[in-house]
């Protein structure tokens, strides 16, 4: 489980992800410290997965920093080896919740490369100081979590709910929307909520937030982060 370590501007995180993937079920697990500046975090990027169909999907953040490489945070099951998901068994307390924190080139490039999900990114339009608040508020749960294990459940304690909560918790102002757990169609509610670029019509927004091909062709560079956002609409942040 990762834990996070605060001392003043400087955190450090360790238990963060970063396998190097050959297939879906053969990889070198590589666990990491990270080492980052609160003061240089400057935005929030929006992760929307699909693995089947289009009304449910998987949601997880990627947090920005000026001066090193995105950090991504992912609310997951985690399941015993040979255990599968299975949503109404999420109902009944049979899954752990973990929050993944990990490099993109394993979080994101496993679900565009290997389980080839779709994947689309938005850029969220968090102003840094919004972004520190709410990669606070995931600090703290992270630590919770690591001190005193919890279930997930697909319609109190998920991906898209607990986001939701936490945007909550730093600030956000805003009501319950069914987007929130058909979460598949979260990416309107953040356009028609202003959360997003809105300068381009929806439908243009989302064709061009598809990362997949842009992920498949950086592969495992270096600076597959910056690639995978090369062709994204531009917003101020």
């Amino acid at each position: 489980m990762p834990r996070a370590m605060i001392d003043g501007d400087h955190i450090r995180i360790t238990g963060v992800r970063n396998f190097d993937y050959r297939s879906v079920d053969d990889f070198t697990v590589r666990w990491e410290e990270r080492d980052v500046q609160l003061s240089r975090l400057t935005g929030i990027d929006f992760f929307v997965s699909y693995w089947s169909g289009n009304l449910v999907g998987h949601t997880f953040l990627s947090f920005i920093f000026d001066n090193a490489l995105p950090l991504s945070i992912s609310i997951e099951t985690r399941p015993v080896i040979g255990q599968g998901f299975n949503p109404v068994a999420s109902l009944f307390r049979q899954f752990g919740l973990i929050y993944v924190v990990g490099d993109e080139r394993d979080l994101v490039r496993v679900r565009t490369n290997f389980r080839k999900e779709r994947v689309y990114l938005y850029r969220l339009n968090a102003s840094p100081d919004n972004a520190r608040r709410l990669f606070m508020v995931y600090l703290k749960r992270i630590n919770e979590l690591a001190d005193r294990p919890e279930f997930y459940h697909l319609l109190s304690n998920s991906c898209t709910i607990n986001i939701i909560r936490y945007a909550n918790a730093a600030g956000r102002a805003g009501r319950f929307n069914i987007r929130h757990l058909l979460n598949g169609l979260i990416d309107y509610y953040l356009y028609y909520s202003g959360r997003v670029d809105t300068t381009l019509p929806f439908d243009e927004l989302r064709r061009r937030s598809q990362i997949n091909e842009a992920a498949q062709a950086a592969d495992d560079a270096p600076d597959f982060s910056e690639r995978i956002r090369a062709s994204l609409p531009t917003i101020t942040r």
